[in-house]
């Protein structure tokens, strides 16, 4: 099979396509995990009402918790 031919290409773009959608899934499913996990461990505080009332502390442990989990999947991926 020629490497450089139109069905290596469409191939490799499939396969590109395919582990986008597994990046994509396995992210969503990853934070998703982590937030639900850091509700149920921090039970004294409701970050969500805390967040809406402008609390920039609370905001950003959830960023940075959505920045360390995506760089866990990115890692495994």
């Amino acid at each position: 099979m020629d490497p450089f031919g139109l069905n290596a290409t469409l191939l490799n773009y499939l396969r590109a396509l395919g582990w986008s959608i597994v990046a994509a899934v396995g992210f969503s499913l990853g934070i998703g995990l982590a937030i639900k996990v850091f509700d149920w461990l921090s039970t004294g505080i409701d970050e969500w009402e805390e967040i809406k009332k402008g609390n920039m502390g609370v905001s950003l442990i959830f960023v940075s918790l959505i920045v360390m989990v995506g760089v866990l999947i990115f890692k495994v991926i």
